[in-house]
C-alpha cells in the first residue's frame, strides 16, 4: 500500500549546525506512529516541517503518492495535516465552540451564528466519544479537558494526519486512559496519528510502530510487538541503561533535627495544615493526584503562595518567608514545574540564564565580570552535559532535556540546603532522566534535602527514601522506603479513596 506520507532525505540546519541529516519518515494509513529519540534528536523539527512551520533545506514529501509543498501551515491544513503542540494554543474565555472554530465560524446575515457552531461542535464531540459541553468556556474544563478540545479543533479542520506533541504531559493517570480510549476510537475511524512522547510506558501500550531519531538521523523503524522496554531504551540512547533502580540500603539519620520542617501549614483550601520534616541526606517523595496539592505546597514553602497559617523552620530556627528572596537567603529553592513559562526566561541567552541568580556575585564595583561570567557559564554547561551551539543561542532554542539542565544549575549555583524540585524530569529523555535521578542521589549524598513531586511513580520508587501521599491539600499518608514496595502498589495507595489504605 502506498504510505499516507512519506518524507525523504530530509534535511534541515540552523545557523550552519544540521538539526536533520538525510531522514525518511513514513506513515501507513490509520496507526498509531510513535517518534521518539532524546532530547535534540530532531523530533519536533522534523514535525514543524511537516506542519508547515520550517521548510525543508533538502528532501521530498508526499502524501497518498504525490509530491507537495508545505510552506506554511495553511499548507498543511489544507492537505489534512494538524499538530497539537504541547503547549495549548486555546483561549480561555472562550467557549469550546468558539475554540474549536475559531476564525472559521458560520455567519448568518453577515453576523457569527454561535448557535451552528454549538450544534456541530456538539456532533464533532459526540462523534470522537468526548462528554464535553461545547458552550461552556474552556477556563472551565481540567487539562484533560483542554486537551480533548485541542484535538477536536484539529478534526474539525478535516484532519487526516494528527500529530501529537507529549499529549500526557499534564495529565494524571486515569485522564491518560480517557486520552487513549479516544486514540483508539481515531485510529479505528481511519486516523493517522504521530505520537510524540518521552514516556515509554505509554508507546508500548499505545502505538503501532516506532521510529527513533538520533542525532538527527533516524536510526530505526520497528514494529512494536517487536521490542520490549529494554531494546526500545537501548534504540533511544544507543546503549543498554539501568531503569529506576532504586539506591540500595541507604539509611538516613532522623535522630537530630530537621533541615526543614513545616508545621500546620495551610494556604486556604489548597493546602491544608500540612506537616513535614526533611532530613539533611533525604530525597523526600510528593505523591498525589493532579489537584492533592503538591505544587500548591511547594509553593507556599517557596514564598510563591502566602500561606494563611503555619510555621517553616530551617534547621530548627523559625523563618518567615514572605517571598521567594526570603526562602533563597534560608537556602530553600524551587525547580518549577512548568520551566518554560517559570523558570527561564526565554529570549534571553543560555549563558544570561544559568547566571541570572549569579549576577551580585560575578559583579565588580557595580559592573559584570564578563570574564568570570563567560568562566561559570562553561563549568556549568560542562558538569551538568548542556548541549548548546553557543552561550549566546537563546534558551528557547534547547531541547527540554536541557532547558531543565539550565533550570537545575542556575539555582544549584546559589548552593542552596534545601532543593524543591517539581517534575523534574517532565518532557525529558530517558537518558536525561538517568542524569537527573543521579544528580539528586549527589546532592543527598552531599547532605542536601531534596524534595521531588512527581507524577512519575517509577520515578519517586527510584529517589525517594520517603512519600507523603496528599490529598485535597493534606497529607493522607505518609510511607517509608520499606514500605514502598511496587509501582502498582505506590499507584493503588496514591489512587485508594480518603480513609483506605
Amino acid at each position: 500500500m502506498t504510505p499516507v506520507l512519506s518524507m525523504r532525505g530530509v534535511r534541515k540546519s540552523f545557523s550552519g549546525v544540521a538539526v536533520l541529516k538525510g531522514v525518511d519518515f513514513a506513515l501507513e494509513r490509520g496507526e498509531v506512529h510513535a517518534l521518539l529519540g532524546g532530547n535534540g534528536a530532531g523530533k519536533s523539527t522534523l514535525m514543524k516541517i511537516l506542519e508547515g512551520v520550517y521548510t525543508l533545506d533538502e528532501g521530498t514529501i508526499e502524501i497518498d503518492g504525490e509530491p507537495v509543498a508545505l510552506s506554511t501551515p495553511q499548507d498543511a491544513r489544507r492537505h489534512g495535516i494538524a499538530m497539537i503542540f504541547q503547549e495549548f494554543s486555546l483561549i480561555p474565555t472562550l467557549t469550546v465552540a468558539q475554540n474549536i472554530y475559531l476564525t472559521r465560524e458560520r455567519r448568518a446575515a453577515g453576523l457569527l451564528d454561535d448557535a451552528a457552531d454549538v450544534k456541530r461542535a456538539a456532533a464533532l464531540l459526540a462523534d470522537i466519544g468526548v462528554d464535553i459541553d461545547p458552550r461552556r468556556p474552556v477556563r472551565r474544563l481540567s487539562t484533560a479537558g483542554w486537551q480533548l478540545v485541542e484535538i477536536a479543533k484539529a478534526l474539525s479542520q478535516d484532519a487526516r494526519i494528527l500529530i501529537m506533541d507529549e499529549p500526557t504531559a499534564s495529565l494524571a493517570h486515569s485522564e491518560v486512559d480517557a486520552l487513549f480510549r479516544i486514540i483508539e476510537r481515531l485510529k479505528q475511524q481511519g486516523m493517522t496519528i504521530v505520537y510524540i512522547t518521552h514516556r515509554l510506558e505509554e508507546v508500548m501500550a499505545v502505538a503501532d510502530r516506532v521510529t527513533v531519531l538520533r542525532d538527527g538521523e533516524r536510526v530505526g523503524t520497528q514494529p512494536t510487538s517487536e521490542l520490549d522496554m529494554d531494546a526500545l531504551i537501548a534504540l533511544i540512547v544507543g546503549r543498554a541503561v539501568e531503569r529506576g533502580a532504586a539506591e540500595p540500603g541507604r539509611s538516613i539519620d532522623r535522630s537530630g533535627t530537621p533541615l526543614l520542617s513545616v508545621r500546620g501549614l495551610n494556604v486556604g483550601d489548597r493546602v491544608r495544615d500540612v506537616d513535614l520534616d526533611l532530613h539533611a541526606g533525604e530525597v523526600l517523595g510528593l505523591a498525589g493526584l493532579m489537584g492533592s496539592g503538591r505544587s500548591e505546597l511547594a509553593r507556599a514553602i517557596f514564598g510563591i503562595d502566602k500561606a494563611t497559617s503555619g510555621t517553616i523552620a530551617v534547621r530548627g530556627e523559625d523563618v518567615r518567608i514572605r517571598r521567594p528572596a526570603d526562602a533563597i537567603a534560608n537556602g530553600i529553592v524551587l525547580v518549577p514545574e512548568d520551566r518554560r513559562t517559570q523558570g527561564l526566561v526565554l529570549a534571553h541567552s543560555v549563558r544570561d540564564n544559568l547566571t541570572l541568580t549569579m549576577l551580585r556575585r560575578l559583579s565588580r564595583h557595580g559592573l559584570l565580570d564578563e570574564g568570570a561570567l563567560q568562566g561559570v557559564t562553561e563549568s556549568e554547561v560542562d558538569r551538568l552535559h548542556i548541549k548548546t551551539g553557543s552561550l549566546r543561542a537563546p534558551v528557547r532554542r534547547l531541547s527540554g532535556g536541557n532547558q531543565q539542565k539550565v533550570v537545575l544549575s542556575k539555582w544549584l549555583a546559589t548552593k542552596p540546603d534545601v532543593l524543591i524540585l517539581d517534575e523534574p524530569t517532565a518532557g525529558v529523555d530517558i537518558a536525561t532522566k538517568t542524569e537527573i535521578a543521579g544528580l539528586v542521589r549527589e546532592l543527598a549524598a552531599a547532605g542536601k534535602g531534596v524534595i521531588v513531586i512527581s507524577s512519575e511513580l517509577a520515578e519517586l520508587l527510584a529517589m525517594a527514601d520517603r512519600v507523603l501521599v496528599l490529598r485535597d491539600g493534606a497529607v493522607e499518608r505518609t510511607l517509608d522506603r520499606s514500605e514502598l514496595g511496587s509501582e502498582p502498589e505506590l499507584h493503588r495507595l496514591v489512587q485508594a479513596p480518603a480513609g483506605v489504605a
